[in-house]
């Protein structure tokens, strides 16, 4: 029987440090295979994402973002996640898209903090308003119960109305100064030029770059990655496809070989020591998807259980 999972009644269920535990031993499954479809027109995208781990089963999730549509006051994203059986193809869930999104997004970033980021880390600095702002300070805040949060938006209104619905969250007026301040920084905007500098950054911190999905789209400079120890959560669907690897690589600026690991080398998720910097880029990817998507149906079958 297919279960439906909508966000309110799923999300009650789910445990952020739960969720990057889920992630690690579903990498310790077989590789998944994944396939992924792009399609462009203007600044609107179709993205079509679909993996198979072997143990786990099926994931197909499709997504339409339009970006535009936040001036009309309607949603930029839409799609749906559909979970299948890997023994028969039964279609086991309906997961809502958004559910699994946000908690997909923000969890891959927080497990590559709990290894890479100082333990002591307090100061951690969100870049970008939007409602995965909203979700990594939920995502961090579980992961560092004493952080202190800021918050900068290009634009000071979304900013404010930010850190007035979340409890202790400051206003950065300057991004520079904001930078440099932090332990943690998180970057979640939809920028194509960079904005955070290489020059801004200090020995110690960690940069989680989530933003960029397109070939186009970058938020660090070519200084952050030449200075940064660099992390990602799959080779596979960040190095040739996403703007913030490929077009310095193909620049020359750094190298495939400069990506020291992925999530399949999760015990290479490590500082050397507590100056270095270590960048993260979050580029997403449809067996995350289905290892999310697994996590949520286990936690709403455990919940039914109890009841």
């Amino acid at each position: 029987m297919t279960v439906m999972i909508p966000f309110k009644e799923g999300e009650a269920n789910l445990d952020w440090l739960a969720l990057t535990d889920a992630l690690a031993a579903g990498h310790d499954l077989p590789r998944a295979d994944v396939a992924d479809v792009f399609l462009y027109e203007g600044d609107n995208t179709l993205l079509n994402r679909s993996a198979w781990i072997a143990g786990m089963g099926l994931a197909v999730k499709c997504a339409t973002i339009f970006p535009g549509n936040r001036a009309q006051g309607k949603p930029a994203i839409g799609g749906a996640v559909n979970l299948f059986s890997g023994d028969d193809g039964a279609l086991d869930a309906i997961l809502d898209f958004h559910l699994v999104t946000k908690w997909k997004t923000a969890g891959d970033s927080l497990l590559a903090a709990r290894r890479l980021a100082r333990p002591d880390s307090r100061k951690i600095l969100i870049v970008g308003a939007g409602t995965v702002g909203h979700s990594l300070w939920q995502a961090y805040g579980a992961a560092f119960p004493e952080a202190q949060f800021t918050i900068w938006n290009r634009s000071p209104a979304g900013a404010a109305t930010f850190a007035a619905a979340l409890p202790g969250v400051t206003i950065a007026d300057d991004l520079e100064t904001a930078v440099r301040a932090a332990d943690i920084v998180t970057s979640a905007t939809m920028t194509t030029e960079p904005i955070i500098k290489g020059d801004w950054l200090q020995p110690g911190q960690h940069i989680d770059l989530i933003g960029a999905y397109r070939p186009d789209m970058r938020e660090a400079d070519d200084v952050a990655l030449q200075r940064a120890r660099i992390f990602v959560d799959s080779k596979e669907t960040t190095i040739g496809h996403i703007g913030e690897l490929k077009i310095p690589i193909m620049a020359g600026v750094i190298a495939p070989d400069d990506v020291i690991a992925d999530y399949y080398s999760l015990g290479c998720f490590q500082r050397t020591d507590d100056a270095e910097i270590t960048l993260f880029k979050n580029g997403g990817g449809a067996h995350l998807d289905l290892m999310t998507s697994r996590y949520i149906l286990s936690a709403w079958q455990a919940q039914e259980a109890r009841n």
